[in-house]
């Protein structure tokens, strides 16, 4: 990615889908990565710390990581793999850029009908400087995606084994999905510009732009079942200042921040400095003075007259964008200072930061799928709302 003063062309629609609060328990119930996110051992992350510029065998090591994981891990999971060969702007050979999709859809979805949430991150690295991994830059984005599709499989087949049951499967409530979608080809090879970049980005837009669905769809096109277009890019260095780019977004970017002040309300942030893992350190010494707390999302608040950066960042949202997708940019404002230097690496990545983005995101996409009540095993939550139901009853007739 890299800045620009160039505005975007936004779309002059805003898209929200019903959305449902998790309650303090669903919060609390979202797993932490924990050992998985080690970045010599862990099972997700330290795969992808490698060097994996497209066309190499590193990146061919990082897309295989991905398949065995949705494979072994996720086997409800649809994967397609969606190849494109282009000119690169170092000449020679041209190079096959390859994007890993892996998509869930209620089990009793119908082709073109279903509206999806989809996470976004480039997977590959930059060619310089040499050895560059990019944990940043987008190793940890894209195990973060991976942790919120585990820690939420089950609930969703939860939700929909519970709309089966209950006869909830003919509403447009009930075509809504979700898609992880790993980029390849992000980084230039040379110099940032519009021909020397997001090539993986560009091939699948042009692509689903041009895949129509059968007539009478509810999508005319496989881009257009993109519901909303969340990007993930430079996330794991501590504190980052997170800006809300666009304004037929800012809804989702307040969602977002709802749920990072409930989990720093909760002491769910490792990262905070109001945490156990930091407070108890400090309890020998007498009673624990609340800190203030570093917010990331700090424009929640913010209005429509204020200025919106949406137009200063080139990234792999742009294709999409171009084309209609509504996006949600997650990315920090000023970039880490880390990047594109050989200091992104495992090393320098802010581990409990780390985790709470993919906690954070995990929740936002938990509330997006209208999860809660689902979060745990037990009786299912519409059957727990018809007994509330039932229960009001009685006492009204009493």
């Amino acid at each position: 990615m890299r800045l620009t003063t160039l505005l975007g062309v936004l779309s002059l629609c805003s898209f929200s889908s019903a959305y449902t609060k998790l309650s303090d328990d669903s919060l609390k119930s979202i797993p932490e990565p924990g050992k998985d996110f080690d970045i010599k051992t862990g099972s997700l992350l330290a795969p992808i710390l490698t060097v994996r510029i497209p066309g190499t065998p590193g990146a061919e090591a990082v897309r295989q990581h991905f398949l065995h994981f949705f494979r072994t891990q996720l086997p409800d999971w649809r994967i397609e793999l969606q190849n494109s060969t282009q000119p690169t702007a170092l000449g020679g050979d041209p190079v096959t850029f390859v994007n890993v999709i892996a998509s869930r859809d209620p089990p009793w979805s119908r082709p073109g009908h279903v509206g999806r949430l989809a996470l976004v991150a480039h997977y590959d690295s930059k060619l310089t400087p040499t050895g560059f991994i990019g944990a940043t830059d987008s190793a940890a984005p894209c195990a973060m995606m991976l942790h919120a599709a585990r820690a939420l499989d089950a609930a969703m087949t939860r939700k929909w084994a519970a709309m089966e049951a209950a006869g909830q499967t003919n509403s447009l409530e009930s075509e809504k999905g979700i898609q992880l979608i790993l980029l390849d080809g992000e980084e230039a090879f040379v110099s940032w510009s519009e021909d020397d970049s997001v090539y993986g980005a560009r091939a699948l837009a042009a692509d689903w732009d041009q895949m129509m669905n059968p007539a009478m769809s509810t999508y005319h096109s496989r881009l257009n079942e993109i519901s909303l277009f969340v990007l993930l890019d430079l996330l794991g260095s501590k504190n980052p200042r997170m800006p809300s780019y666009f304004k037929t977004t800012h809804w989702a970017y307040k969602n977002m921040a709802a749920i990072e002040t409930r989990l720093r309300t909760l002491k769910l942030f490792k990262s905070s400095p109001n945490h156990a893992s930091k407070t108890q350190k400090l309890k020998a010494d007498g009673p624990v003075r609340q800190s203030k707390e570093p917010i990331w999302l700090q424009e929640a608040d913010k209005q429509d007259t204020a200025y919106w950066m949406g137009g200063m960042i080139e990234d792999d949202h742009l294709p999409f964008m171009k084309r209609g997708v509504e996006v949600f940019h997650l990315i920090p404002s000023p970039f880490p200072d880390v990047w594109h230097t050989a200091q992104d690496d495992g090393e320098h990545l802010d581990m409990d930061t780390t985790e709470d983005w993919a906690k954070l995101t995990t929740a936002f996409v938990a509330e997006w799928m209208d999860l809660e009540g689902y979060m745990t095993a037990g009786k299912p939550a519409l059957d727990r709302r018809n007994d509330e139901q039932g229960e009001t009853r009685e006492k009204s007739e009493l």
